[in-house]
């Protein structure tokens, strides 16, 4: 069982915690969401697309790898890192002294990928690995549309067992979002 939050407790936790998960489907806002908090807090940013899981040439890295790159990152002190991954909450979670979790409809979500490959498009946007350009594809929207469905219960099965007593805030729109980052000035 997780520990449900406010925004407004998210909010005060956030002054002493050095350890943030940022998690949700693509196009929620984590990127966005992670980069500021990271900004104002002092948090070192971690993209996991960026820094974990994406080679040049959208070649996925070796699991190993990796795996071995995200203990190193989870080792430090002061870090936000965006990213969802089920798989690897279980190294993730012991660290963590609080997980965002951004749970907007998914036409928000929808959203939020097209109106970012419009502007990224032909380009690597800065959250991902260097030669990968920008992609939308019907199964990357039909994942999006059924993220709720087929991610949320693993991820509500991992933070269970790998971090009951993390405290969870979840936020459901981009004015939520808003709202926890004018909360923390």
């Amino acid at each position: 069982m997780t520990v449900s939050i406010t925004i407004d407790d998210a909010a005060e936790r956030l002054k002493t915690a050095g350890r943030v998960l940022v998690i949700g489907c693509s196009g929620s806002g984590k990127s966005t969401l992670a980069q500021a908090l990271g900004r104002r807090l002092g948090l070192s940013y971690v993209s996991m697309d960026r820094e974990i899981f994406w080679l040049p040439g959208w070649t996925v890295r070796p699991r190993a790898e990796a795996l071995a790159r995200m203990r190193d990152i989870v080792a430090g002190e002061r870090w936000v890192i965006d990213g969802t991954s089920p798989g690897t909450l279980e190294i993730r979670l012991p660290r963590t002294h609080l997980i965002l979790w951004l749970r907007p409809p998914r036409w928000t979500s929808l959203y939020g990928v097209t109106s970012r490959w419009l502007k990224f498009r032909g380009r690597s946007r800065p959250e991902m690995a260097d030669g990968c350009p920008e992609r939308l594809s019907r199964e990357f929207l039909t994942y999006i549309w059924n993220f709720e469905k087929t991610e949320s219960p693993e991820i509500e099965q991992k933070l269970a067992a790998y971090g009951p007593d993390v405290p969870v805030c979840v936020l459901k729109s981009r004015a939520e979002n808003r709202r926890l980052l004018a909360m923390i000035g």
